[in-house]
This record gives structure tokens, C-alpha cells and sequence, in this order.
């Protein structure tokens, strides 16, 4: 079966940033004499078996495997035993041009108001009245490699009551409403883009050139302000357990596995992919290698940038100050 190094093999590529330049670079040679070998040799027998080194890059489909199964073990003693919950936060794709332009900062405003979002709600009384934990983790691709913003937040279903005295164990449905969830969460993106843009850290060239002016720029976000965000609430888990090996499945996903890619006749590359908005039916779609190898390229994140996010009781300095706790601390619930 054809495999993303093939394809890479076969391509060249033009401005490419340095981080996509050295993915693009590696991944060719990942498991090659390139990048060297190393030897293991049998004590009883002698035999010895040669293997070619992995390029460990985290974009490359060959190498997340190990990589994930040490997190997902790492994680298993931070689980608290109530139901956990899965919410995605989505970009609007008006402001596409503007995130690829501006990735670090733009990447990490949507996770910080994501987190945010949802811990300050859960605070409140309304809501929830605790300190609640969340794990995010940045994706930016759709099932047809195009570019698609969003971050998948996983929630367990309570959290530390405001006073720090018990533990309040939520509902068996999410607490918060997806409606108040999305007005927050674009209130709170919105400013924290204007504060950029005022401090002059955003970036506007090419297709985005216009909103160097500030009166476009204002435009396009009195546009997103009127827009609905998209934020969805998945159906809670069976158990801490799965939570953390079906989050496992996110943290260490690249934008395609080599298992999806069906074809590679040396020019086009056909791969399988799910159409969310045709009832999530399964088709094949085939681009020319070029394409698809600057598809994938645009998910590479810059260059150590942070794409899993812990917050509140999650968050290190909480873990065990305040998540254990929560262990011992006697319950309440506001939902009976």
C-alpha cells in the first residue's frame, strides 16, 4: 500500500515555512539509511538485526503510535471516576487566511479562549459553582486535508465547589448550554483578536492585505459577531478509562494516516475520507501529489508549539494540589 513517504519521494516543493520544510524533509527519510541505524544483537545466539532510526517528527504517520501509547498511559492516574465529557470549538472559515497567516498566536487564542470559556462558565452558579478540569487539544484539518480550525476540549462531569470544601458532580448532560457556550467563546476569541490586532501582532499580507486598515478590520469582526460559532457537545463517555484512550486517538492524529491513503500511481493520489455534510458517507477522493503534499503541509504546526493544553484541575500546578483532593472531598449535586 502507498504510504505519505512515497508520495513526499515524488514531489518537489516551493515555499514551504521551516517548519514544513524540515517535516517535509524528514518524513522522506524517516526509516532509511539517511537517518542512520542501530543494531540489536541476541545474547544467546548472535544474530544481528539491523533497523533504519524513525524521524520521531510528530507530523509523521509511522511515529505517533509509540508516542501515543505513552501519554494515554500517563493520563490514566488523572482520571476522576464521573462521566467525562467531549465539546469542539470550531472557527469560523472567514478568518482562515488570518490563521494561517498569524498560526502561533492565532492557535493559541483559540485553545486559551476555549479553556477559558468553559472554565469560567462552569463557575458560575448558574451552571455549575466549581473549578472544573479541561484537556485541549488543537486540530487543524478537515477529513479532506482542507484547513479546519478547532479544538477538542474532553471535560470531566464536576469539579472542586468554588469554596474548595466538596466535590460537585454534575449532571448526566453537559451543564452548560451549547448556546451560552458559543456566545462566550465568541465574545472571548473576538477580543483577544482585537487586543492583537491593536498591539500590532497580527500579520495581514495577500489575500488578507485589506485588513491592515483598521476600519476592514473592524468590519470583519462586527461580521463574526452577528455569525453563530460552532461548539458541539458529544454524548458523555461510558467511563474515565475510554476517555482517555479515545483522547489518546486525538492528541497524536496526524492529517492523514497512511491506512487512508488508497492510491498512488507516481502523479495523483487517491485517499478515503468521510463527508460530514453528506450524512458522514465514505468516499474517495483523488488529487494530483503536489496538491495533496501541500494539503497536508498546511497542519504542521510551527515549530515547538504546544497543542495540547491542560486547565484548572487539570492544569500542572493543580494536579496535586486540587485534583486529588477532589477524591476524598464529599459530594454534592445541583441537578437533584
Amino acid at each position: 500500500m502507498p504510504e505519505l513517504q512515497d508520495i513526499f519521494k515524488s514531489v518537489r516543493l516551493k515555499r514551504l515555512s521551516p517548519a514544513q520544510a524540515k517535516a517535509f524533509h524528514i518524513i522522506r527519510h524517516c526509516r532509511t539509511s539517511t537517518l542512520g541505524s542501530h543494531a540489536q544483537v541476541c545474547m544467546e545466539c548472535g544474530v544481528k538485526e539491523v533497523s533504519f532510526n524513525s524521524c520521531r517528527n510528530r507530523n509523521c504517520p509511522k511515529c505517533q503510535h509509540s508516542a501515543q501509547q505513552e501519554w494515554v498511559e500517563s493520563q490514566m492516574s488523572e482520571l476522576l471516576p464521573v462521566g467525562y465529557f467531549h465539546v469542539v470549538f470550531t472557527l469560523p472559515q472567514e478568518l482562515n487566511s488570518l490563521v494561517l497567516q498569524n498560526q502561533k498566536l492565532l492557535y493559541s487564542i483559540l485553545i486559551k479562549s476555549a479553556g477559558h470559556t468553559l472554565m469560567e462558565l462552569a463557575k458560575d452558579s448558574k451552571f455549575l459553582g466549581a473549578i472544573i478540569g479541561v484537556t485541549s487539544v488543537l486540530h487543524t484539518w478537515g477529513q479532506n486535508l482542507s484547513f479546519h480550525p478547532h479544538v477538542h476540549c474532553i471535560v470531566p462531569g464536576g469539579g472542586l465547589s468554588n469554596n474548595g470544601l466538596h466535590f460537585v458532580r454534575s449532571s448526566k448532560k453537559f451543564f452548560i448550554p451549547v448556546r451560552v457556550i458559543s456566545e462566550k467563546f465568541r465574545g472571548k476569541f473576538l477580543d483577544l483578536l482585537k487586543q492583537a490586532y491593536d498591539n500590532g501582532e497580527i500579520a495581514c499580507f495577500n489575500e488578507a492585505a485589506k485588513l491592515t486598515l483598521r476600519s476592514n478590520f473592524l468590519s470583519l469582526v462586527d461580521t463574526l459577531y452577528y455569525k453563530n460559532w460552532v461548539v458541539f457537545c458529544k454524548k458523555p463517555f461510558k467511563s474515565p478509562g475510554h476517555v482517555v484512550r479515545y483522547l489518546g486517538r486525538y492528541t497524536h492524529r496526524v492529517a492523514i494516516s497512511n491506512s487512508r491513503i488508497l492510491a498512488f500511481d507516481g502523479q495523483s493520489v487517491s485517499f478515503a475520507w468521510k463527508d460530514y455534510k453528506d450524512s458522514n458517507k465514505s468516499k474517495v477522493m483523488t488529487l494530483d501529489a503536489a496538491e495533496f503534499s501541500r494539503r497536508f503541509l498546511l497542519h504542521v504546526l510551527p515549530d515547538h508549539f504546544v497543542k495540547i493544553r491542560h486547565y484548572g484541575l487539570l492544569s500542572s500546578r493543580n494536579i496535586k494540589s486540587k485534583l486529588f483532593n477532589c477524591i476524598g472531598l464529599p459530594e454534592t449535586n445541583p441537578y437533584l
